[in-house]
This record gives structure tokens, sequence and C-alpha cells, in this order.
């Protein structure tokens, strides 16, 4: 959570997760637990939701991910993220796929760049507009 305004409380976390499967009821996608297959250790999460804040970009489905720390550079992100990459075009037929990141976030970006994202601009995030540590954004997309 190192680029967000701060870690989840418990309910926080179960609001989110809530709200991850409510997407899945919805939309047919989500982010996705991660598990490690040898030890079915959870993680984090990699997947695709839509966002449809107001933007010149959105309603757009989008890639997040987040995993622990201690499984940082390891290829895990990148791997899972070119899955959801590959299944967005191939099973969901879908005709874009973005990625936004905080500014400064070096890792998330590379891996957008290594799955082949091209960066599109920088932005502001309407989210956190009262907030300038978090509120400038980089946007990258991938197409078929």
């Amino acid at each position: 959570m190192e680029y967000f305004p701060a870690p989840l409380t418990l309910e926080e976390s179960r609001a989110f997760l809530k709200r991850l499967q409510d997407h899945f009821e919805e939309h047919g996608l989500t982010y996705y637990a991660v598990d490690l297959l040898d030890s079915e250790k959870n993680i984090g999460f990699i997947g695709l939701a839509y966002k449809d804040f107001e933007s010149d970009f959105t309603p757009a489905v989008d890639m997040g991910y987040r995993l622990k720390k201690a499984y940082w550079g390891k290829g895990y992100c990148t791997e899972g993220a070119q899955r959801c990459v590959e299944y967005g075009f191939n099973d969901l037929n879908l005709d874009r796929i973005i990625a936004f990141f905080v500014e400064g976030n070096v890792k998330s970006e590379n891996v957008m760049k290594r799955i082949g994202m091209e960066k599109i601009k920088h932005f502001n995030h309407p989210k956190y507009k009262n907030d300038p540590a978090f509120e400038k954004c980089v946007l990258y997309e991938i197409k078929p």
C-alpha cells in the first residue's frame, strides 16, 4: 500500500472484498486472488475491473494488481498481468485495457512496460483531488 493514502483496516478490507465479489457478479470480471500453486498461500490480487470515474478515458477496463512485498521482483505480477491481458482480449473480446499508477511508482510502471502497455498521459485522479501526494497519476493502455 506504499502508493495509497493508508493501509486498509480490517473493516475496509472486508468491504473491499465485498465490492470485488459484487463487481464479479455484475460484470463477470474482477481483481482475482493470487495464490502460490505449491502452497496455496495467498500473496495478493491481479485482475481486471471496470472503471467509470469521471475522465476522458473512462469507462474502461482497468488492470490492477497488489502483491505482498515479499513476493515483489519474482515475476508473479508480470506473469499474472500478462495472463489478464490475454484473457481480456481472447476471452472477453475487449478492445483495450488501461492501467494507471501514482507518479513515482516505478515498479508498477515496469510491469506495464514488460507486458507491452504504452504510456498515454499523465492525469489528475478525481478520487484524490484533495490529496496531492496521490492525485498525479500516469495512464497506460494496451490494445489487441
